[in-house]
């Protein structure tokens, strides 16, 4: 495994900015580097064709927001509550989200790589149709999550609750359900082959076979 992280040495000294500032033009140009936001309550907000680079995201609530064409380069998030929150053709590139709350957020056709998800309620997250390269979930509540035709590339599952997680035509060839729950799981026989997992966890995918225990 070999995700790419944000370099913790450009989250010393940061400067202090408001992510609010964004709707008032007082930034000149369209994206924001080293800099840090901190305790701020934006649910409901909107922002588009904006790029962060460097920096960091600590305690901001932005639930039910929509964020449209956004770059996230090297940004690391932590304690933060994006819940229902709806990232529209965003990219992620080299972040972390660090216990933060996603649950209810839509990430479809968004694209990962080199993304870190620890500690994070992610319940119902919408992944469909988006594309992630080199991206880990570690630790994570992933319950009734979607991966719908999602395009995935060295992806990993560490501790994991994929209890009635839905996988459609995305396929699992090579990847370690070992260490994670996949009770109820929705997926095809053609899906999972391939999928690493533990004896005992083959009796939650019986119900593809078609068979009952008796």
């Amino acid at each position: 495994m070999n995700i790419l992280k944000p370099k913790e040495k450009y989250f010393k000294e940061l400067e202090v900015k408001q992510l609010r500032d964004v709707d008032k033009n007082i930034f000149e140009e369209d994206s924001i580097k080293y800099s840090s936001f901190e305790n701020e309550n934006d649910s409901g907000k909107y922002m588009s064709n904006f790029e962060l680079e460097k920096c960091k995201m600590s305690h901001i609530v932005m639930q039910n927001a929509t964020l449209e064409k956004m770059t996230f380069k090297e940004v690391k998030f932590e304690n933060c509550d994006f819940s229902n929150t709806n990232f529209i053709q965003s990219a992620f590139l080299k972040c972390e989200f660090k216990a933060c709350k996603l649950a209810g957020s839509n990430f479809s056709e968004n694209r990962f790589y080199h993304v870190t998800f620890l500690e994070t309620n992610a319940n119902y997250l919408n992944l469909s149709l988006a594309s992630m390269e080199n991206v880990l979930f570690q630790d994570m509540e992933m319950r009734n999550c979607f991966f719908q035709e999602t395009k995935i590339k060295n992806i990993y599952f560490e501790k994991v609750d994929l209890s009635k997680a839905q996988f459609f035509k995305t396929s699992l060839n090579g990847i370690d359900l070992s260490s994670s729950n996949i009770e109820k799981m929705a997926i095809s026989i053609e899906d999972i082959r391939g999928a690493t997992i533990e004896q005992f966890q083959a009796i939650d995918l019986l119900y593809l076979l078609g068979v009952k225990l008796k």
